[in-house]
């Protein structure tokens, strides 16, 4: 389990009431001690939530997902076009800096029924982003950001 510091931003994820996932960002408040809950500052909120650690990871590229229903949004070039510009919303909502971005036209397909939609780079590290079916919900499409050399998981 990580430990938690006052001040560190998170991204804490949990389940909505529809069965999609729903991330949210803060920063930590405090907590009770290593194992216990933790107060989290939610972006956008005044009051602190207090929150199972287990809920939360400390917030880095590879996990600023974006969880989107809909497989029409895999399936039409011009859509998964528009996942660039989506995804990097959502990496800006979670305080991340990309230094650069390049869209790959309409996406290379891959070996797993994904496509690679951009190339990009943060904190002098090169990513791939990605958009495929999400393995959990059947209608909805999961786009992540990972080091080039795994495209193929």
């Amino acid at each position: 389990m990580t430990l938690f510091h006052h001040g560190d931003r998170v991204r804490y994820a949990t389940t909505g009431d529809d069965g999609f996932p729903v991330v949210r960002y803060g920063f930590i408040g405090g907590s009770t001690g290593e194992s216990g809950p933790v107060v989290v500052m939610l972006d956008g909120e005044l009051a602190g939530d207090v929150v199972d650690a287990a809920t939360l990871e400390p917030v880095h590229i590879g996990n600023v997902t974006l969880t989107l229903e809909g497989t029409d949004l895999l399936d039409d070039p011009t859509l998964r076009q528009a996942l660039v510009n989506m995804w990097a919303a959502e990496a800006e909502s979670a305080g991340l800096q990309i230094a650069s971005m390049h869209p790959i036209g309409t996406g290379v397909r891959d070996s797993s029924e994904g496509y690679a939609i951009a190339e990009l780079s943060s904190a002098g590290e090169e990513y791939t982003l990605r958009a495929g079916r999400c393995p959990n919900t059947n209608d909805a499409v999961l786009v992540h950001a990972q080091p080039p050399h795994r495209l193929s998981q």
